[in-house]
């Protein structure tokens, strides 16, 4: 277990890092920091039984995230951005789009979707034993603004993952990753900078969104079981009784559809374990997301291994004392930030001492092999650290409702991508295979 002083010094660095999170890199899932669970939450048998394609109580998730696809991430294909690198002009998918126009914008990332994802990874996907992908979308495939950059045409290849899924026997999780002005400044909400989500019609703009992507696939229940009305919320930087209102809106908006999606409400990086209890009381189908990343400062990536493992299955029994359904929507094997831009294009990581941001960082230890690489090609030390790290983390994130990996697949960042590591032998295989039992026993 975290200790109070490791707390204290940890919500220290996190206060430092939010007085510049709008002029900040992406911090690709800001931690959220978990306290004593509350031991007066109602029961977890109160969650209702649905007649659905997919039985949140009695089945797992255990799924992937299809990132990069659909929401540009410049560390996911830095390939993408490459010529951007020294000039640093293009750091996300608005300016990708506005630096090359409507036409050469359009014919590139038209490529990059009907390439990047196909259905042969929907095959491997269910070979590893999952039973769930997170697909990210952002709002301008669903609702686009006048005045914006960004080009549409994901739709019809979002129309053939569900048909994939369909074929292969997956379930698929819907997110709306990206909000008008957006809801946290990353540059995975689809616009690096100010947080202006809730500023003028954002919000009503959003629903709008939400509405069209719900109506589109009232239809496919039987494949698509959740939508997420918005990826992580910078609840810190923003009016949280107005994401609540926003919450309790999509809601409604979701199930005015007609569909029998479970919606899905991320933490907003508020304690899972304590600030939503009694949030959507009445509500059926509701579920929570909670994103857990230990790299993010330089306390966290400085743990030990050990560590890591540590933290990870401490989070199990918060996870279990929950009155929602909560998944762990998004986490990885990497226990370092070291991957190419991962911090942002042209940033610098804290494990090395080379990321320059919010006061610095000091060095931890090498980036070799991890900058950018195989997964066959990092150290024998490194390897058992990720599989250690990974199976902790399957341990803890299913003694609720379970877990979706980020993400499926990388160019080049070899602890975050699970195709690769399923290969290399890092991720279990199948997926109750153990070489380090009992850590969080």
């Amino acid at each position: 277990m975290l200790s109070s002083t490791s707390l204290l010094q940890s919500a220290t660095a996190f206060l430092a890092l939010l007085s510049n999170v709008r002029a900040a890199p992406t911090l690709y899932g800001p931690f959220s920091y978990q306290q004593n669970r509350s031991t007066d939450h109602p029961s977890i048998s109160q969650l209702k039984s649905r007649d659905t394609s997919f039985d949140f109580n009695g089945e797992k998730v255990r799924a992937v995230n299809l990132g990069g696809w659909f929401v540009l991430e410049p560390w996911i294909t830095p390939s993408i951005f490459e010529e951007w690198s020294t000039s640093k002009a293009v750091v996300d998918e608005y300016t990708y789009t506005k630096t090359l126009g409507k036409s050469e914008a359009q014919s590139k990332l038209s490529n990059h979707w009907n390439t990047w994802i196909t259905e042969d990874d929907f095959a491997a996907i269910k070979k590893a034993g999952l039973n769930h992908v997170r697909i990210p979308i952002g709002y301008w495939a669903l609702a686009p603004l006048d005045g914006d950059p960004y080009v549409q045409g994901q739709l019809p290849v979002l129309d053939n993952a569900i048909k994939w899924a369909r074929n292969v026997g997956l379930k698929v999780m819907l997110d709306l990753h990206g909000a008008p002005g957006s809801q946290n400044g990353f540059d995975n909400s689809g616009r690096l900078g100010p947080i202006e989500w809730q500023q003028g019609e954002t919000v009503s703009q959003t629903l709008t969104a939400l509405s069209n992507l719900a109506k589109r696939y009232s239809g496919d229940s039987d494949v698509v079981t959740t939508v997420e009305l918005l990826n992580e919320p910078l609840g810190q930087s923003l009016d949280l009784d107005g994401v609540q209102d926003f919450y309790n809106k999509g809601y409604d908006t979701v199930k005015a559809a007609g569909s029998d999606f479970t919606v899905v409400i991320h933490d907003a990086f508020q304690d899972f374990s304590t600030y939503w209890n009694g949030f959507g009381s009445g509500k059926s189908d509701l579920m929570l997301d909670t994103h857990q990343y230990q790299i993010f400062t330089p306390e966290l990536v400085g743990r030990s291994p050990s560590d890591h493992v540590s933290a990870a299955c401490a989070l199990g029994p918060q996870l279990a004392g929950t009155s929602k359904w909560i998944v762990v929507g998004e986490w990885t094997g990497a226990q370092t930030d070291c991957a190419k831009w991962l911090n942002g294009l042209g940033v610098g990581a804290r494990y090395d001492g080379t990321y320059t941001k919010d006061g610095g960082s000091s060095y931890t230890g090498s980036c070799d092999g991890k900058y950018t690489g195989t997964v066959d090609n990092l150290s024998s030390i490194d390897k058992s650290n990720i599989r250690s790290y990974v199976e902790a983390q399957l341990d803890a994130y299913e003694q609720h409702t379970g877990w979706i990996f980020w993400t499926w697949k990388t160019e080049s960042a070899p602890e975050w991508d699970m195709q690769a590591l399923i290969a290399g032998g890092l991720f279990p295989q199948p997926l109750n295979s153990r070489q380090h039992p009992g850590q969080c026993d």
